[in-house]
C-alpha cells in the first residue's frame, strides 16, 4: 500500500476518519471517503494515468470535473463494467477497482507508444491516404486500425442491474447547483413555486467547494450548508444531486439522468435499488446555471503529465487537501489563474506565475504580488519538457504583434497550472433552438436571445466574477418565478466581496521558435490526439467550415464533446483562415454532451419487455404442444412442433407432408385485419389495389396487390366482401400497423371526402386454418349448417355459420395450394374451437403445423411474401403478375408503371430455381452469376435467392429469385458462388413447382 505523500496535512472536505482501499491498473491504494479517484491517485502522487487514443503518449490529469478528456478508466468487471469512467467523476468506494484503457499491455509500458516516434506520418486522416489505395489493402489493415482504435470496452455480460423513469412537472427547473444555481433556487422557492435543483456534481455546490470566499459574512462552506438545509426544509423544493440535465427538448421538457448507485459496488448498493433513473421534467420556466469550462493553452508538449488547468489544481488543493506539485508555474492569459498561484503559494509550493498579459492589474493578481509570487508578464510557455511528466518549461517573451521575443530561462517544475480563459457551458442553451454570439472581451461564445422560456445566469452567461454570479442567478430564479405566475421574491441576493478580474488577452497557439525544426506536437484535443498541425493540415486541404474541420480531425467528437478544445480549435482555424471566430462559426451541440449510459435509455425495455409481445388466444395450447416461436411483427408465432428427437427439417417434412396428405390446422390468427365500411368503400380498394373491386359479390373473395407510389409492391392479401358496403381486408401479420397507416393517411391528406371508417379488427378474431385432402371432411364434422360441397362452397368465398357451436366466419382461401379454410370465430372462444377441430380431425391425423412448413407449402405453389420475394423495387410484372394490373381504372402507383426505367427488360423479376443437385438448399441471399466465382472483382451479379426449402412432396429442393431479364431466361443455367468457395449451378424454371394447375385447392 503506497502513502498519501501530496496529501496536505489538513483541510479539504473529505473525511479523514475513513480510509477507503481501492485498486488501479492492479495496484492497491488507499484514499479518504469524500476523494474521487482522480484525487485519491494524485495524493499517492500517481502522474500517469493513461495513454492517448492514437499516439500512445503519456496522458495525467488535466481537469477535476466532467471536462475531463484524458483519464478514462474501465471500472469494475462483469454485466456491471462501465467504459471510459472519467476518474475526476468517479466517488472513490471500498472495493473498487479501475484500470486504464487502450494501453497494452499497461499504461507504463504500451508497445503501441511505438505511434508517437512516427506521429508525423500520422496525421489527421492518414488512414484514408495511406491504407485506401486498394481494397485489398483496406480490408487487411481495416483489422488492425479497428482493434487499435476506441475507447473502454462495452460490457459482453447481461447487466445485472435496474433501470427507471420517471416523469414530472415543475414551475422552474435550475441547472446548475453553484453559486449562481442556488442563488436562483433560493430566490424561486421563496415564492412557493415547485422547483428542481439538478446538479451533476456528488456534492451542490460548484465552485464554492473549492472557494475560500466568504459569502454574507460567513465562510463559502458555512453558507453552503445553511442555503442547502433552507432548500431542503421547502416541501416543494427537489433538490436532485448527482443528476446530469443531458437534453433540452421542445415546450420546456428536458430530460435528466440521476445517478442512483452506478458508483456503488454490488456489495454497498442498496437492494432493489435502480443504478439510474431517467427523469423527463416539464418545466414552466427553466434557468440555466451551468457554469464554464476552463481552457487549456496550445504549446508544445501541452499534454505531458504534470501539466493541468489552474481550476483544477485550486479544487485538489482546496476541496480534496491533495498538494499536485510542490515547485509550479502558472501559465495564464487571464487573472482567473491567480487563484490557483495564491492556494498553491499557502499550501507550501514554490510557485512562478508566466502571464502573456504586459498588463497585470487585476485584483487577484495584486493578491498575488502581495504574497510575492514571481511573475513573469508579457512572457508565454512555449514548450514544457519531459518525458513521462513535466519537469520544467522554455519561456519567451510575447510582443505585442504577437511574435516571440527573447528566451528566458528554463524554469524547473513538477506541475503546470494553465488558464487560457473560460467557455460557458452553453450546450443546453444552444438545444433549446437559440443561438450563441460571440464575446470579444471574453474570447468565448455566450448565449442569444433566448427561444424558450428559459433564461441563462451566471458564468454560463458570461464568465464574471463570484459576486455577479450570485446576483445574476438570484435576478434569474426571481424573474423565473414570477413568469411562472408567482408573487415577486422578497430578500436579497447573497453578498460577496466583488473583485476586478482582469482582462484577457486571447491567446489561441502559442507560436514555437523560428528556426526550431520539427517541433513536439501542440495538442488541443487531447482526447482525440488531435494537435495544432492536424487542424493547419485541414485548412491547407481546403476544409473552411469548422464543422468540415471537426470531421477532418476528429476535434471534439467521443465522449469529451470539445470542452476543453473546441474553442481554441476555432481560434486556430479563424487565424489561419484570416478570419473571425463568429466567421467560422461554432460547431453543434448534439445531446448528449455528457456522455448518459444505454441502460439508462433502454430503462426497463430489455429482454422480452425491449418490444411489446404479442400472442394469439391459442398461444397456450401451442407452449403446451411443445411448439418453438419465431416473433413476427411482434406476435409470437409457432415456428414448428418438434416431436421427440425431431430437428426443424425432420419437424417441417413431417407437417409438410401432413397437409399434402392429410389435414393440418395453422393458427393464422395474427394475419392483419382491417375492418372497412362505408359507402365508398369499393372506391378505397379501386385506389389501393391493383385490380377492380367494384363488381365483387357479397360473400365472395379476392386477392390484391397494393403498391406505392413508384409501382412497387407495397403489401398483398385477400379481401372479402362481407356486406353492400363492408369489406374484411387481410394484410401481412408484419404489414398491418404499416397498411393501416397506409389507408389513414390517403383518406385523411387526399379523400377526405369518401365516407369510410376504418377499424383494425386483427386482435378480435381468432383464426385457424384447416387445410389438407381431409380439411372438409373435418369441418363437416362439427359444422352442420354450412354446405361444404365444391358447387354450394366454391373457392374464394366467404359463409358464416356455427363451428363448434361458436358463430364463425368461415372463409375458403387458400396459402398452401391445398383445399383450405379459415375458420374465424371471437377471440375469446378461439382455443376451445381450435381443439374441438383438433379432436374431430384425430381420425385423419390432424397435425398443426407452424411458420417455416407454411413458408415451403407456399413456396411450392410459388405464392409470393411481400418483404421477403420483394424489396420495396419489386413491380407486379417484375413478379410475373401483370395480369392482376387492371388497364381500365386508375390506382395508386400506376402512372409508376410506365416509366422507362419500369418497363426494362433486364428488370430483376421473380423466378423459379431448380438445383443441379437436388439435395442442395441454396442459401436464401446467395448471388447469382452467369459464370464461375473465382475470387476476382468486381464480378456482375444478376440476382439473388430469395427463398429456398428442401420439398418434402416434391424430394428435391427448390428456390425462388430474383434474377435479371429472369422471365426471358427460362431454362437457361446460372452459377451461385457459396461462402466455402463451391460455385453451384442452377437452371431458371417456373415458381410454381407442385401442382400447377392448382387442381387441389379447388378440390
Amino acid at each position: 500500500m503506497t502513502q498519501q505523500s501530496k496529501r496536505l496535512g489538513s483541510g479539504g472536505r473529505i473525511d479523514r476518519s475513513q480510509r477507503i482501499r481501492f485498486q488501479f491498473n492492479g495496484k492497491d491504494f488507499e484514499g479518504f471517503a469524500g476523494d474521487t479517484l482522480a484525487s485519491a491517485l494524485l495524493a499517492q502522487g500517481v502522474r500517469l494515468v493513461a495513454r492517448s487514443w492514437k499516439y500512445h503518449r503519456p496522458r495525467g490529469i488535466l481537469s477535476a470535473g466532467v471536462e475531463e478528456p484524458n483519464a478514462l478508466v474501465q471500472l469494475f468487471e462483469g454485466g456491471r463494467t462501465v467504459p471510459n469512467a472519467r476518474m475526476t467523476e468517479v466517488p472513490l468506494v471500498s472495493g473498487l477497482k479501475a484500470r486504464p484503457i487502450h494501453a497494452e499491455p499497461g499504461i507504463d509500458f504500451d508497445w503501441r507508444a511505438v505511434n508517437n516516434w512516427f506521429s508525423r506520418f500520422l496525421p489527421a486522416g492518414f488512414y484514408y491516404k495511406t491504407f485506401m489505395a486498394s481494397q485489398k489493402a483496406w480490408h487487411f489493415f481495416e483489422h488492425h486500425i479497428r482493434k487499435a482504435s476506441g475507447l473502454g470496452e462495452s460490457p459482453t455480460d447481461t447487466d445485472p442491474d435496474r433501470y427507471e423513469r420517471r416523469f414530472d412537472h415543475c414551475d422552474v427547473l435550475i441547472a446548475g447547483a453553484g453559486l449562481s444555481g442556488l442563488s436562483a433556487a433560493l430566490a424561486a422557492a421563496q415564492s412557493g413555486a415547485r422547483v428542481v435543483l439538478a446538479d451533476e456534481q456528488n456534492e451542490m455546490g460548484g465552485w464554492l467547494l473549492s472557494s475560500d470566499t466568504s459569502i454574507n459574512g460567513v465562510p463559502a462552506a458555512q453558507w453552503l450548508q445553511d442555503t442547502l438545509a433552507t432548500l431542503r426544509s421547502l416541501p416543494e423544493v427537489r433538490l436532485m444531486p448527482r443528476t446530469t440535465v443531458f437534453g433540452y427538448q421542445d415546450h420546456n421538457l428536458l430530460t435528466l439522468a440521476e445517478r442512483c448507485t452506478d458508483h456503488l459496488t454490488p456489495d454497498s448498493a442498496p437492494p432493489h435499488a435502480p443504478r439510474e433513473r431517467l427523469w423527463k421534467v416539464r418545466a414552466r420556466q427553466v434557468v440555466l446555471a451551468t457554469g464554464a469550462h476552463e481552457r487549456p493553452l496550445v504549446f508544445a508538449n501541452n499534454d505531458l503529465p504534470g501539466v493541468m488547468l489552474a481550476s483544477a489544481v485550486t479544487t485538489y488543493i482546496r476541496r480534496y487537501a491533495v498538494l499536485p506539485g510542490q515547485k509550479a508555474v502558472v501559465f495564464t492569459n487571464n487573472d482567473m489563474a491567480y487563484d490557483a498561484a495564491v492556494a498553491l503559494h499557502k499550501a507550501g509550493a514554490h510557485v512562478q506565475v508566466v502571464d502573456a498579459r504586459s498588463d497585470v492589474s487585476g485584483d487577484l493578481s495584486a493578491r498575488a504580488k502581495e504574497l510575492g509570487i514571481e511573475i513573469l508578464a508579457g512572457h508565454v510557455v512555449v514548450q514544457a519538457n519531459g518525458s513521462v511528466s513535466v519537469n520544467s518549461v522554455q519561456v519567451h517573451a510575447l510582443m505585442s504583434d504577437g511574435s516571440l521575443g527573447q528566451a528566458s530561462a528554463p524554469l524547473t517544475c513538477d506541475l503546470l497550472a494553465v488558464s487560457g480563459g473560460f467557455s460557458p457551458v452553453i450546450h443546453l442553451f444552444c438545444q433549446s433552438g437559440a443561438k450563441a454570439v460571440w464575446n470579444d472581451q471574453s474570447a468565448c461564445f455566450v448565449p442569444g436571445a433566448s427561444l424558450q422560456a428559459e433564461r441563462s445566469a451566471g458564468a454560463c452567461r458570461e464568465p464574471m466574477n463570484m459576486a455577479s454570479c450570485a446576483l445574476d442567478g438570484w435576478r434569474a430564479g426571481a424573474d423565473a418565478v414570477q413568469l411562472a405566475g408567482f408573487a415577486a421574491t422578497q430578500g436579497a441576493a447573497p453578498q460577496l466581496l466583488a473583485i476586478d478580474t482582469g482582462s484577457l488577452r486571447p491567446l489561441w497557439e502559442v507560436p514555437h521558435p523560428a528556426g526550431t525544426s520539427r517541433a513536439p506536437k501542440k495538442f488541443v484535443d487531447f482526447q482525440n490526439d488531435v494537435a495544432a498541425s492536424d487542424i493547419h493540415l485541414a485548412v491547407r486541404e481546403g476544409f473552411e467550415s469548422i464543422e468540415h474541420v471537426k470531421r477532418y480531425t476528429a476535434m471534439g467528437f467521443g465522449t469529451d464533446q470539445g470542452k476543453t478544445s473546441n474553442i481554441n480549435g476555432m481560434g486556430i482555424a479563424a487565424q489561419l483562415l484570416g478570419k473571425s471566430i463568429p466567421e467560422v462559426g461554432t460547431t453543434t451541440f448534439r445531446p448528449n454532451y455528457t456522455p448518459v449510459t444505454f441502460g439508462l435509455l433502454a430503462g426497463g425495455e430489455l429482454g422480452d419487455l425491449f418490444d411489446p409481445i404479442r400472442t394469439t388466444a391459442i398461444h397456450d395450447w401451442h407452449t403446451a404442444h411443445g411448439a418453438l416461436f419465431e416473433d413476427v411483427g411482434q406476435w409470437k408465432r409457432p415456428w414448428y412442433y418438434p416431436q421427440s428427437g425431431e430437428d426443424l427439417h425432420a419437424a417441417v417434412r413431417r407437417e409438410c407432408l401432413a397437409v399434402r396428405n392429410a389435414v393440418g390446422t395453422l393458427d393464422a390468427s395474427t394475419l392483419g385485419k382491417i375492418d372497412i365500411q362505408g359507402p365508398d368503400a369499393s372506391v378505397l380498394l379501386n385506389w389501393m389495389y391493383t385490380n377492380a373491386w367494384s363488381k365483387l359479390e357479397v360473400g365472395k373473395c379476392r386477392y390484391g396487390l397494393m403498391l406505392d407510389e413508384n409501382g412497387m409492391v407495397f403489401d398483398d392479401g385477400v379481401t372479402v366482401r362481407l356486406g353492400e358496403n363492408h369489406y374484411l381486408m387481410h394484410t401481412t401479420s408484419g404489414g398491418a400497423a404499416r397498411v393501416l397507416s397506409w389507408l389513414e393517411r390517403w383518406l385523411q391528406t387526399e379523400w377526405p371526402h369518401l365516407k369510410i371508417y376504418l377499424t383494425s379488427v386483427t386482435d378480435h378474431w381468432a383464426t385457424t386454418v384447416v387445410a389438407g385432402p381431409k380439411a372438409r371432411a373435418v369441418l363437416e364434422k362439427i359444422c352442420r349448417d354450412v354446405n361444404f360441397d365444391e358447387a354450394a362452397f366454391p373457392f374464394m368465398s366467404y359463409r358464416e355459420g356455427t363451428v363448434a357451436g361458436v358463430a364463425a366466419r368461415i372463409m375458403r382461401i387458400s396459402f398452401s395450394g391445398e383445399l383450405s379454410y379459415e375458420v374465424n370465430v371471437p377471440a375469446s372462444q378461439g382455443l376451445a374451437v381450435w381443439e374441438t377441430i383438433q379432436a374431430a380431425g384425430a381420425e385423419f391425423g390432424i397435425t398443426p403445423y407452424g411458420t417455416e412448413s407454411m413458408h415451403v407449402l407456399r413456396a411450392e405453389k410459388g405464392y409470393i411474401i411481400v418483404g421477403q420475394d420483394t424489396d420495396g423495387s419489386m413491380s407486379p410484372v417484375d413478379l410475373g403478375m401483370g395480369g392482376m394490373v387492371a388497364k381500365t381504372k386508375d390506382f395508386l402507383g400506376k402512372r409508376s408503371l410506365s416509366r422507362s426505367d419500369t418497363v426494362r427488360t433486364d428488370r430483376k423479376q421473380l423466378v423459379g430455381l431448380r438445383t443441379t443437385d437436388p439435395q442442395l438448399v441454396l442459401p436464401e441471399g446467395a448471388q447469382i452469376t452467369d459464370t464461375e466465382f473465382k475470387g476476382q472483382t468486381p464480378h456482375p451479379m444478376l440476382g439473388h435467392v430469395t427463398s429456398s426449402y428442401m420439398s418434402p412432396i416434391l424430394g428435391h429442393s427448390i428456390a425462388m429469385a430474383v434474377v435479371k431479364g429472369g422471365h426471358h431466361r427460362m431454362g437457361d443455367t446460372v452459377v451461385i458462388p457459396l461462402r466455402d468457395g463451391r460455385n453451384v449451378t442452377a437452371t431458371i424454371c417456373s415458381t410454381v413447382f407442385f401442382d400447377p394447375q392448382s387442381e387441389r385447392q379447388h378440390a
